[in-house]
């Protein structure tokens, strides 16, 4: 079972990505940016974070492998959204606020 931290902030979680610039990478994530109650500043203690990203040659197990890095490493609860499989009635208030993580 995963330890929830309490304590992340966007900042941070921004952050912990770009530390993770380079390995991020290999689990075939070209881009990753954080959306939702943390970038609006609205999280509770029992939120999940939400992520958008954009991976060469997607594949579940790929995906799997990203988010079980997402979920263990920091601790948190994610919810890891392909950004092709956004549905276009959520595009127009999930893009303006993605704050994306530097160095990918």
């Amino acid at each position: 079972m995963v330890e929830i931290r309490t304590g992340w902030t966007a900042e941070s979680m921004l952050a912990f990505l770009s530390d993770y610039a380079d390995e991020l990478p290999a689990m075939g994530i070209r881009r990753i940016g954080l959306f939702g109650s943390y970038v609006r500043g609205e999280q509770q203690p029992d939120s999940d974070m939400d992520f958008l990203f954009t991976m060469d040659d997607f594949t579940w197990r790929r995906w799997m492998e990203a988010w079980n890095f997402l979920e263990d490493h920091p601790g948190v609860k994610v919810d890891l959204v392909p950004e092709k499989d956004l549905r276009p009635e959520l595009r127009s208030h999930v893009l303006p606020e993605v704050r994306y993580a530097q160095g990918l």
